[in-house]
């Protein structure tokens, strides 16, 4: 007769690993979550370049975050489901900035430009200490200043009409740019679900 028992649940916290091009990655378990790169036998840390974060965008399946978000915080765990392709960019963020989970669980979309924050600021290293430093003193209309964006309630009421807070990384620099024209706030203002299609087609009408 076969065992009806079922194998152990593993209580020990989960890395996520990943490689890209020939170097390991990983992913280290909560709330340490930090990423780091193979170096011979060592582990250095650092922060994931744009191709990092692609390669292990399409190495991590559901099944491998699922495990790893087991051992996160309910309110973490509901914040980095609502991603697809960049939940290792929200567990960053939700690790470096845990202040700022309630405002991004409401406001998701605002995430991807927080995650985007080296390229939009011009910074060759990550300001985490100066996001929550920000968030502290001036709240969320502080952070889109600081990121570049039109400090308004219409900014943030567009942000929350974005299906999905994973906007495609070519589009946030022309977003940004997009936000200060009056005429594209009126049109995406009036769009009650913006998708990265609309959004894109809004970004090119204004480059041609």
């Amino acid at each position: 007769m076969k065992s009806t028992k079922s194998s152990p649940k593993c209580l020990v916290p989960l890395r996520l690993a990943w490689s890209h091009c020939g170097v390991a990655y990983r992913l280290t378990a909560w709330p340490e979550a930090r990423c780091e790169r193979a170096y011979g036998d060592e582990w250095i840390a650092l922060d994931p370049s744009e191709e990092v974060i692609a390669s292990a965008a399409q190495s991590l399946g559901a099944r491998d975050w699922r495990h790893y978000l087991e051992f996160c915080p309910a309110d973490v765990r509901a914040f980095v489901d609502a991603f697809t392709f960049g939940r290792l960019q929200a567990v960053l963020l939700a690790a470096r900035c845990p202040g700022l989970i309630d405002d991004l669980t409401r406001l998701p979309a605002l995430a991807s430009f927080l995650a985007a924050h080296r390229s939009l600021r011009g910074t060759a290293d990550a300001r985490w200490s100066e996001i929550n430093a920000v968030h502290e003193r001036e709240g969320l209309f502080g952070l889109l200043r600081w990121l570049g964006l039109p400090d308004s309630r219409q900014t943030l009421a567009i942000l929350g009409n974005i299906a999905t807070p994973d906007i495609a990384r070519k589009l946030i620099e022309p977003l940004r740019s997009a936000l200060w024209e009056p005429e594209i706030i009126w049109q995406l203002s009036r769009t009650p679900v913006l998708n990265d299609a609309t959004l894109g087609a809004t970004c090119h009408a204004l480059a041609a």
